[in-house]
């Protein structure tokens, strides 16, 4: 009888064992997969050229209701040989068409937008989506622009009196898209130094 419990004990600890370690091994896998799209993202609104450290492990936590959530956001450093050059930002326009329009912004030092692409959104296909990179070159609209470029009353569409070409039969969606980038441009242009961080003598991570 002992034995018969020993024997089911061990085979009891041996489950255990694996079911633990296809677990890790799968929660590394996913880990890994999710820092490689991270990767893929970052590159996409800040070209890899730009910077010479790894922004993903270089982060900063912040919370700042004008980024369109009451959640923590983390926030990407990039530096070239040390230097501070860019941050990114992810941002949220809570007043898409069809709801919230996730974004990511990425910001020179200077103050300028090197890149904008969604991440996330709902709006309607065919009109609204124009919004995606794939699918138009709206996006390219932002770049180089800063908050001195237009002053900010022109950060909205031209039927509203701004600088930005709006979309086609989405007006509302391409609003909501340059009023959150222009958040984030507020967002850093407030806490310029606390996003950027340091310059680090050291070199990059």
């Amino acid at each position: 009888m002992a034995r018969a419990v020993g024997l089911l004990v061990a085979v009891a600890v041996a489950g255990v064992a694996v079911v633990s370690f296809t677990h890790l091994q799968t929660r590394e896998h996913i880990d890994t997969r999710q820092h490689e799209q991270t990767l893929r993202q970052l590159d996409a609104v800040l070209p890899a050229a730009a910077y010479t450290n790894n922004p993903a492990e270089e982060t900063i936590t912040i919370d700042d209701g004008r980024l369109g959530t009451d959640e923590p956001v983390t926030v990407y450093r990039a530096r070239h040989n040390g230097e501070p050059v860019a941050v990114i930002l992810p941002v949220t326009a809570p007043d898409g068409y069809s709801g919230p329009i996730e974004l990511l912004v990425a910001i020179r030092a200077d103050g300028s937008v090197a890149g904008v692409r969604v991440l996330n959104h709902r709006e309607t296909p065919g009109l609204g989506d124009a919004i995606e990179s794939a699918r138009s070159d709206w996006l390219e609209g932002f770049e180089d622009r800063s908050l001195g470029d237009p002053p900010r009353e022109g950060w909205t569409v031209h039927r509203r009196g701004g600088e930005f070409d709006g979309i086609s039969g989405a007006t509302i969606t391409a609003r909501a898209v340059i009023q959150a980038v222009a958040r984030a441009l507020d967002v850093f242009e407030d806490r310029r130094d606390e996003l950027l961080g340091e310059r680090r003598e050291s070199g990059d991570t």
